[in-house]
């Protein structure tokens, strides 16, 4: 499989949206269209982009990103999926934190036949928005979704959709040792609170990823996991995906 480019979808843009459309198809016009990638707000040429050359991975990203966002997120994706792989060579389980439809818990897990491993993917989300909750809902919330997420995920016993508030719920519900851990909740002191819980199971060596790390509309939760690993002194990659980074 050899694709030359990507173009995808952007978000967050000002009202005239095809005044911005325009710039872009000029821009693109001045470069080659070899290694072009234009998706999830990111313009870049001349890259390898050797990831939509992964038949694997690409067969998951296919099969399972539906919607429109989902398919524009490809490379952050792909950074999320490469995570897990190299987790599995660490001790402990997988956590999502906000796992909301499980798409990209599904892509990593196809990536990596996680059927064939032996950690366990714990997977928390509310699945339900309550109005004057301090984060967004999204289209999917709602009653139907905790059922539909644990459908998704029928044949694969050692992934476990837990449904509560992040961090409440992982009193109950959490794996002592954790190699890979994905924070995607939208809010600032339930991540925070995430990390105080689990980064004492944190084993050596493990994956530490952050959704929202790298955009201005979450920038209070940038802020918040500065100070919270500027104590433990470390500090967060910032990657073009808008993801942060950091392996412990």
């Amino acid at each position: 499989m050899l694709m030359q480019n990507y173009i995808g979808g952007f978000w967050g843009a000002r009202r005239n949206t095809e005044l911005l459309t325009n710039h872009l198809q000029q821009a693109m016009a001045q470069v080659s269209p070899v290694g072009l990638f234009l998706s999830d707000n990111m313009l870049a040429w001349e890259r390898n982009l050797g990831f939509l050359e992964d038949p694997v991975f690409m067969e998951a990203y296919q099969r399972h990103a539906t919607h429109m966002l989902e398919q524009g997120i490809v490379w952050r994706t792909h950074v999320y999926a490469w995570c897990v792989k190299q987790a599995l060579r660490r001790t402990g389980d997988m956590v999502e934190c906000g796992c909301y439809k499980g798409t990209s818990v599904r892509i990593a897990c196809d990536t990596v036949r996680f059927g064939e491993q032996k950690k366990k993917f714990y997977l928390y989300d509310l699945f339900e928005h309550q109005p004057g909750m301090p984060h967004h809902d999204m289209p999917e919330h709602g009653p139907h979704l905790y059922a539909q997420v644990k459908a998704r995920f029928a044949d694969l016993p050692q992934v476990k959709v837990i449904q509560g508030k992040v961090p409440d719920v992982l009193a109950t519900h959490a794996p002592r040792k954790v190699a890979f851990l994905h924070l995607d909740l939208n809010q600032a002191d339930a991540e925070v609170g995430a990390l105080q819980f689990f980064w004492d199971r944190m084993t050596p060596g493990s994956y530490i990823l952050l959704d929202d790390y790298g955009w201005r509309f979450y920038r209070e939760q940038k802020l918040a996991a500065d100070r919270f690993f500027a104590l433990h002194g470390l500090s967060v990659m910032e990657l073009p995906t808008g993801q942060g980074l950091v392996i412990v």
